[in-house]
């Protein structure tokens, strides 16, 4: 079944498949949307904040995406495991997670300056659904926050991301394909020196479950991808950053109108990058059922992903990856909440199924995979933006990438 596609016609914009229809990427199909909600019961919302939200037109261009693990994650946990590339950013809840190797909150992605708003809006989203009838609160969660900074093209100092946008996309979740591009928390980021964002990929993988019988399982990635610089960029090996650059110098010596606008724009880009690079937010789901361990490898596999792309973790760079699987559900507030489900000092097993580790080979592999088509995802379904201060990000020019991609396909 070929991939759900979520190609843009009014605007020109499609993804990566779709421009290069016979580009390798890795030897597992994709899911039937190519995105994050292809792992069942996974749950994901965008939303982009504009300067017509705003009194200052250019200024604001920023959002939120929320990802729920499950929709029973309150009670239900599940296993994850978290690794930190570069650790110039912030993920709350990340100690907890590394603790006990369970997520039992959403996560949400935004921007740096609004890790506090989002926090708030996680609990204002929980208290009225999970308080005690006498009004108390007894239960224990620690909210999941992941930012990158979009500083450059919005105005970060405005603080307009709110605790009721958290809950607004906490109510609005779905399982339809993430959108891409300046959308969510990517919708004022940069890639590799043209406009940046949201992305997102998946991968189905052949397996066996523990009794034996034939399965298959999903691995998929979301990114917020807010990093690089153009001449490191490279396509399913192709040095297409590179490529570029020769280009827009070509037409410059044709003395082409808009190249000197694509090559200022660049410097301008290149220069900002040069004093703080962006940072990368990733974040990966699996219905196979892998235990923490397992999951902080799996986090791991993301940075071949990046560095096929042409991440290289820079010191400022915040690089923060987050797995987690739905193959297990795992009981929380058992304490708490209202409840004493358990004993907390009478040691109690519990079953749970996990992976081999000697036959996991392919959901790494599917990792690095499905985290470097959701970074292509990103950069191809972005779109040309007017930001703050009247910046500039171009788009990543599609067309001429297709034609300097045909000795490379």
């Amino acid at each position: 079944m070929a991939p759900t596609s979520v190609g843009d016609p009014k605007t020109g914009r499609c993804r990566l498949r779709e421009l290069l229809p016979t580009v390798y990427l890795g030897r597992y199909p994709p899911g039937p949307k190519n995105s994050l909600t292809d792992v069942p019961g996974v749950l994901v919302h965008t939303q982009s904040i504009y300067s017509a939200q705003s009194a200052a037109p250019g200024s604001i261009n920023t959002g939120v995406t929320t990802i729920l693990p499950r929709a029973e994650f309150f009670n239900k946990a599940c296993f994850a495991g978290i690794f930190r590339f570069n650790g110039s950013g912030e993920m709350t809840g990340s100690h907890w997670i590394e603790e006990t190797g369970l997520l039992h909150s959403p996560i949400i992605i935004t921007n740096s300056f609004a890790v506090g708003a989002a926090y708030q809006g996680i609990y204002e989203y929980c208290i009225p659904k999970h308080k005690s009838a006498d009004g108390s609160v007894d239960w224990f969660m620690l909210p999941v926050v992941a930012e990158t900074f979009d500083g450059y093209m919005h105005d970060i100092g405005n603080l307009v991301v709110k605790p009721e946008h958290i809950v607004h996309g906490l109510e609005n979740v779905s399982d339809a394909p993430v959108p891409e591009g300046n959308t969510g928390g990517g919708t004022g980021m940069l890639c590799h020196g043209h406009k940046g964002g949201s992305g997102s990929a998946s991968r189905v993988v052949k397996g066996a479950d523990s009794a034996g019988k034939d399965v298959k399982y999903t691995v998929a990635a979301l990114v917020q991808a807010n990093y690089g610089r153009l001449i490191d960029l490279k396509i399913s090996g192709a040095p297409i950053g590179r490529l570029l650059i020769k280009d827009i110098e070509k037409r410059l010596e044709n003395r082409e109108p808009e190249s000197l606008i694509e090559k200022q724009v660049q410097d301008e880009i290149n220069k900002a990058k040069d004093q703080k690079d962006g940072s990368i937010i990733v974040i990966i789901a699996t219905d196979a059922p892998l235990h923490p361990t397992q999951l902080q490898r799996l986090a791991k596999r993301a940075t071949i992903g990046l560095g096929r792309v042409g991440g290289i973790g820079h010191n400022p760079s915040g690089d923060i990856f987050l797995a987690f699987s739905t193959g297990n559900e795992i009981p929380v507030q058992s304490v708490g909440a209202g409840r004493q489900d358990v004993d907390p000092w009478k040691p109690s097993a519990m079953s749970v199924d996990m992976i081999d580790d000697n036959s996991i080979n392919a959901l790494f592999e599917a990792t690095a995979d499905a985290v470097e088509e959701s970074i292509y995802n990103a950069l191809c379904m972005a779109e040309d933006m007017t930001g703050f201060q009247g910046r500039q990000a171009h788009a990543l020019p599609l067309e001429r990438v297709k034609d300097l991609m045909q000795n490379y396909l």
